[in-house]
Order: structure tokens, then sequence, then C-alpha cells
């Protein structure tokens, strides 16, 4: 009996120390927030995939609908320039899917700008495992100033 509540007790404690594929995925995006946050570029870089593309959707001077491409290495050059703390963006995670080493994830936005409000909109995160560690491929958003729950 004793050694039947040992066995019980350290199954219990792996099954909810393990992280899940979900816990992962999270892990890595809440990673890349954290290190914009800290202006870390070392940390954002190191949740990027070497081929990584980002996007965002918005408008021209014309008023007509664009698709903006951004480097990632002027993305991160950008935000390790930044004062840490001035940049924080808060996100909820929606929809979460992943099928073998393909994740997405859905995640509207907030965007504070030294404690000011600035935007929001919705991240779109396409990420793969490579070698059992998720990394981010592709993100793009979108990004407005109304209709923002703050």
């Amino acid at each position: 009996m004793k050694y039947f509540l040992i066995l019980l007790t350290m199954i219990a404690s792996a099954t909810t120390n393990a992280q899940t594929a979900e816990d992962s995925v999270k892990a890595v995006i809440n990673t890349m927030f954290t290190a914009m946050k800290n202006a870390d570029g070392v940390s954002l870089k190191s949740t990027f995939s070497d081929s990584i593309v980002f996007q965002t959707i918005g408008r021209n001077k014309e008023g007509a609908m664009v698709v903006k491409n951004e480097s990632a290495a002027g993305f991160i050059e950008q935000i390790s320039k930044a004062t840490p703390g001035s940049l924080d963006e808060r996100i909820t995670f929606d929809v979460l899917k992943i099928d073998g080493p393909l994740a997405i994830a859905w995640t509207p936005y907030s965007f504070y700008l030294n404690d000011k409000f600035s935007h929001c909109g919705v991240n779109s995160f396409q990420l793969v495992r490579f070698n059992g560690i998720w990394k981010i491929q592709y993100i793009i958003d979108t990004r407005r100033r109304q209709g923002c729950v703050q």
C-alpha cells in the first residue's frame, strides 16, 4: 500500500508538471512580448525562426488597405533601442491550434507606449517546432485606434 501511494503521488506530480504543446506555444509568444517590454533583442531573436516573416495590415496615404512587410533585423533593432518598460503589448490567447510541428495562435491585443494606450488589434502567429523547440515563423497583425477594449 505504501508503494502504491508513492507511485500514485509520482504519477500525479508528473502529470501536473508536464507542459502541454499549447503551454509551450504560449510560452514562446509570451517570451517574445516580455523581451519587447524589456527591450531585450537577444531574447526576442531567440523566439524567431531564421526565416521569420513580419507583416502588418493597414492603410496607405490614399486610404487603400495594404499589407506592409517589415524586416526581422529592423524589428529587433527597433525593440533593442527602446527604453525598457516603454513597450507593453497586452495579449489574450483567443484561438490556439496545433498539428504536429505547426501551430497557429490568434491573440487580440492592446498596445501601450510609455504607459499610454496607443492602439489595438489582433496578432496572427504561425509557429513551427524545430528539433522540439517552437519558433515563431510568421506574424501578421492589424492595428486600429477605434473599437478597442482597454
